[in-house]
């Protein structure tokens, strides 16, 4: 389980938010950057694989998002597939079309018993890395259900180091961004928490004091980052301000980043 190539690496990351918000505004569909004050800039695949120690290569995740009914072993119902990869089904009022609702998922699959048997440990692994892929990497506007997409991923949990979740999950944050401006658009979807640690190893301008130590993924930097919640529109301003005021002096790469 501590292969590098594995999924479970993210556990010590932290769904962290504060100048997601601004961001957007400065990203731009047709090149897929983001326009700064200093000239254009974007989130990459060597980023994803430092700051959330995702496999970029391998094969490709694919065919999940619109056509997931299409993978589904020799065409047995996704239901069917459910109860024997979790062995059980939840409650009906617990289930809307092809999702689960995220609460039934982490009340269900939260402690591990302590006398767990091996297939009770793999269909604990599975529930986490349903949540986490529904959730995290592959988030929409509404994080509070989980789709049975992931099933074919999940079948075979020594398979999941052999596709390339990074770039997956890079080209789902780049979708959502685009999604993002338009101003018809509230709530930004995607793995927030990549673009939230870019944003703070990119600028260290904006990043919050107190957190000097760091391991890998990068990202588990700001696990214990708290963001207040108060005065969000005055925020908002704020951090449009800052990123307006950025030069090129004050980026930093991945290498000099401390």
């Amino acid at each position: 389980m501590e292969d590098e190539d594995r999924l479970y690496r993210l556990n010590g990351v932290a769904h962290v938010v504060g100048y997601i918000d601004a961001e957007p505004a400065k990203w731009r569909p047709e090149t897929h950057t983001f326009h700064m004050p200093f000239g254009e800039c974007s989130i990459t695949l060597q980023d994803v694989a430092y700051q959330l120690g995702l496999p970029i290569d391998g094969e490709p995740v694919s065919g999940c998002l619109t056509e997931f009914e299409n993978l589904m072993e020799q065409g047995r119902p996704a239901w069917v597939w459910f109860r024997e990869l979790f062995g059980e089904l939840p409650p009906q009022n617990k289930v809307k079309q092809m999702t689960v609702c995220y609460t039934w998922f982490h009340e269900r699959f939260r402690v591990l018993p302590a006398d767990a048997t091996d297939e009770t440990v793999r269909i604990y692994a599975r529930a986490y890395i349903m949540m986490l892929l529904s959730s995290q990497l592959f988030a929409e506007k509404n994080a509070k259900r989980i789709h049975l997409r992931w099933l074919p991923y999940l079948a075979s949990l020594d398979d999941l180091g052999r596709y390339s979740w990074g770039s997956a999950a890079l080209a789902w944050l780049y979708r959502c961004l685009c999604r993002g401006t338009n101003k018809n658009i509230v709530n930004l979807a995607g793995p927030l928490q990549l673009l939230q640690s870019w944003i703070f190893w990119r600028f260290p301008t904006l990043r919050p004091s107190g957190f000097d130590v760091f391991g890998f993924p990068l990202a588990s930097r700001w696990t214990t980052f708290l963001p207040r919640n108060d005065h969000g529109d005055q925020r908002l301003v704020s951090a449009r301000l800052s990123l307006d005021r950025l030069r090129v002096h004050d980026t930093s790469s991945l290498d000099e980043s401390t």
